[in-house]
């Protein structure tokens, strides 16, 4: 039988101790058991149901899907169809996060085109992007209908910016 500390644990599903904590206190990964002298140690079942999740998470998973992926996990005997659902919605969200990476990334190149046309070489009080960055959505900036959330580019969601440092650490 394993028997792995919070460490080894750790290192195994490459999973921070902190979050490892987290998913402990918020009730998705059981609390472990304890030795006689008090100290915790981790079981076969809690090293699966933890790789389990970081890969679930690793997907993009919000924590209350991964709760039911994991209750699905558990109960081996239901209609994967469930997970296939779950999984397509995933797979629409991200699709919707590209969407607006892409919308993300048209902006940000008008931004730079911009700024090598009018005034890349000068000051920063004289750059267009810096102009645009600080104009109101009001169609009054110099980017306004290219670059900026006045071409109706919506404002860039906690999502998208958590899946793109999720794209840069790949």
């Amino acid at each position: 039988m394993l028997r792995l500390t919070i460490g080894a644990l750790s290192a195994r599903t490459n999973c921070t101790v902190p979050t490892i904590r987290y998913y402990e206190q918020i009730g998705l990964l059981p609390r472990p058991a304890r030795a006689s002298s008090g100290h915790r140690y981790y079981r076969d079942v809690d090293l699966k149901r933890l790789t389990f999740i970081k890969r679930c998470r690793d997907f993009g998973f919000p924590i209350e899907q991964v709760r039911v992926l994991a209750g699905l996990f558990e109960d081996g005997d239901r209609d994967c169809v469930e997970v296939r659902d779950l999984a397509q919605v995933q797979l629409e969200q991200v699709r919707g996060k590209l969407e607006e990476l892409r919308q993300l990334e048209v902006s940000l190149e008008a931004f730079v085109g911009s700024c090598n046309a009018a005034c890349s070489g000068g000051l920063t009080k004289d750059c267009v992007i810096i102009g645009d960055l600080t104009a109101p959505c009001a169609g009054a900036s110099r980017l306004a209908h290219s670059a900026s959330c006045c071409a109706g580019i919506p404002p860039v969601s906690d999502d998208v910016k958590f899946f793109a440092t999720e794209l840069k650490r790949i």
